[in-house]
């Protein structure tokens, strides 16, 4: 007979045999997460007060921008919490609602990469209707669409996590709650939530990044048919930013998902290094990368910063 612990909290688990360290580690996860925090509010402070970057392009990238903040702000304070204060405790439903939120927001950035997709695709093989077919309202429905898509396909395997009987442990293994590591503690019958997940990455991430690989085939083939050589490089260039940010997403997302199916024999580091690279690394480098590859938000930024040094 199980010995049910279903009402015991969960233990967040943070960098097992270092915790002499953690003062130290939570340096550069805090160096991290402020710098996510400055750089995506950047971009949507530069975005909402530069009227240059009214343009569906920008409007994607504000959603991008913001669903990497949630992401970031989601997973964090638990992070931190662990590091600096060992407080290890989570109960049940702040726990299911953090799951809920990091994946919801993982299927909503990856539909924002899409819409990004769909938004260079269209700009390049019809310039002269992307106004038209592009209008605001499109923007605003597409958005609401990726943020529909996330909230509601990740409600079914986390309504179930509230009433499994969890007896096998309580320790986690992760300093933020996921969904996969949730029903290992289960002693309940949880193949829906084995099915569920993989269909679901199926029909999202993995459909989503084969669309965007497509519509860049499509997007290459109307380059090479233009003529002028400067006009070749001016189309593409408008495309590098938002290549970078889908392979930095879907690389690391990838192989997280691969990592927590396939690797069992795989070390516990590398589990704990990839969650931390998936869940940190795209929000930090979506803003330097757009900085660095975008004049228009170069611009707005030497705008902001003269009009600070101009000031008495």
């Amino acid at each position: 007979m199980w010995f049910n612990i279903s009402s015991a909290p969960f233990l967040l688990t943070g960098f097992p045999g270092l915790e002499e360290a953690y003062h130290w580690i939570s340096i550069p996860f805090f160096a991290v997460y402020t710098f996510v925090i400055l750089g995506n509010c950047t971009l949507l402070f530069l975005i909402r007060d530069d009227h240059n970057l009214h343009e569906p392009m920008y409007y994607f990238l504000a959603m991008l921008a913001g669903t990497d903040l949630g992401v970031t702000m989601t997973t964090m304070p638990t992070v931190l919490g662990v590091l600096w204060l060992d407080h290890r405790e989570i109960g049940h439903g702040v726990c299911f609602s953090q799951a809920y939120f990091i994946h919801s927001l993982a299927v909503v950035e990856s539909g924002v990469l899409l819409a990004m997709a769909y938004d260079r695709l269209l700009a390049i093989r019809n310039p002269l209707r992307y106004s038209s077919i592009l209008t605001n309202s499109k923007v605003v429905k597409i958005g609401v669409g990726a943020l529909l898509r996330g909230c509601l396909f990740i409600v079914p395997p986390i309504v179930p996590l509230h009433w499994f009987h969890y007896c096998h442990s309580h320790v986690l293994s992760h300093a933020f709650c996921l969904h996969q590591d949730v029903i290992k503690l289960a002693c309940s019958d949880i193949t829906f939530n084995r099915i569920y997940p993989v269909v679901l990455v199926s029909f999202t991430i993995f459909l989503d990044s084969l669309i965007i690989l497509f519509s860049y085939i499509l997007i290459l083939k109307t380059v090479i048919g233009i003529a002028s050589g400067e006009e070749r490089t001016k189309a593409l260039n408008t495309c590098v930013s938002h290549i970078y940010c889908v392979l930095v997403f879907y690389v690391t997302v990838i192989g997280l998902s691969l990592i927590h199916r396939f690797g069992k024999h795989v070390p516990s580091v590398v589990h704990l290094a990839m969650s931390y690279v998936h869940f940190l690394f795209p929000p930090l480098m979506n803003p330097i990368i757009y900085s660095i590859k975008t004049k228009q938000i170069q611009r707005s930024i030497l705008r902001i910063l003269c009009l600070g040094k101009s000031k008495p």
